[in-house]
């Protein structure tokens, strides 16, 4: 009786996932959230919006999402004539969830005239309903576009909309109460504690964090040295890891991130402020599962035209805002 060894069958599961994936013409996008083994076989990695436009590009008749709902939805909107397949279509998202269509209808209806602001993280129907969306990268950028004068309803994560409203100085904008509740247990005192465990490294903090208001005000004490101190997207991340000189970085975001970080950097000791920051609906996909999507093809998404054609319109009124728009969550 012959056994196979842990490296033996992750091969062979890898090698049977890009039989699948060339016999299905598909492409399979990963989240720099997912599990390592699903962004290691992945054809490209990144954030939702970056991967959204790349299966656009992408010369494939599917799209596999190693992600959460919202993302796949994203991708369909913007690659309708494709099939786009989610591995496990119960991952969801806390912060898409946290506001619905009939709520943002009914907040509208309180602020008659405001420009609504929407996070990529939202659901197409939320999208259909806004003017503009925005992702963490870019979001300044594009409130900093709304004339001062018209209200903005910046939806849904109040951590964001927090530096946001910090940063453009605006006093007529609102901030709806949702939040990650991955990244909202990121908490000030969590940071603390590890800058005590870590005084010289240095830090990167996604605006999702909740540590991420007081980051703003402490940022250039002597508690968080300004220049050792920065609040970015995760592409923004993976993009400072190239060039960080630090020796040691502290990650304020869903220890997915880790992964791409140590690729992109393996001379640094990457950190996560919460080693706990970890989303249960990110980590659904498995080698099961994906598996399964590819095999099965039993896991569509699909968005209601109209829906969709509202949704790329908001998506679209983003990237005509310029350059500083192309970057990711």
């Amino acid at each position: 009786m012959t056994t196979t060894t842990p490296d033996e069958r992750d091969l062979a599961w890898s090698q049977e996932i890009r039989r699948l994936a060339h016999e299905r013409d598909a492409v399979i996008l990963a989240h720099n959230y997912q599990r390592p083994e699903i962004q290691d076989v992945a054809d490209h990695v990144g954030d939702s919006l970056g991967l959204s436009r790349i299966a656009a590009r992408a010369d494939h008749a599917v799209i596999v999402f190693a992600g959460v709902y919202f993302m796949a939805e994203t991708a369909k909107i913007l690659s309708p004539e494709k099939t786009v397949l989610l591995p496990d279509p119960r991952a969801g998202c806390s912060l898409a969830d946290s506001i619905d269509l009939d709520q943002l209808r009914s907040w509208k209806d309180e602020h008659p005239g405001a420009v609504v602001v929407s996070y990529v993280n939202t659901s197409a129907a939320v999208k259909a309903e806004s003017d503009v969306c925005c992702t963490s990268a870019n979001a300044v950028d594009i409130v900093n576009a709304v004339p001062r004068e018209r209200e903005v309803l910046f939806l849904p994560d109040q951590f964001l909309g927090a530096h946001v409203q910090r940063s453009t100085g605006r006093t007529n904008m609102h901030l709806w109460m949702g939040e990650c509740h991955v990244h909202a247990d990121i908490s000030p005192q969590r940071l603390r504690d590890k800058m005590v465990e870590s005084p010289d490294a240095e830090l990167f903090i996604h605006p999702e964090c909740g540590c991420s208001t007081s980051t703003m005000w402490l940022s250039g004490t002597s508690d968080l040295p300004d220049e050792r101190t920065h609040v970015l997207s995760t592409g923004g991340m993976l993009a400072r890891a190239r060039t960080t000189q630090a020796t040691s970085v502290l990650v304020a975001t869903e220890t997915g991130m880790l992964h791409q970080l140590r690729r992109a950097n393996p001379r640094v000791t990457w950190e996560p402020v919460n080693p706990q920051a970890e989303c249960s609906y990110m980590k659904m996909t498995t080698r099961e599962t994906l598996l399964r999507c590819l095999r099965d093809a039993t896991t569509e998404v699909h968005v209601d035209p109209e829906v969709a054609r509202r949704a790329r319109r908001a998506v679209e009124a983003m990237i005509a805002v310029g350059p500083s728009s192309v970057g990711g969550e």
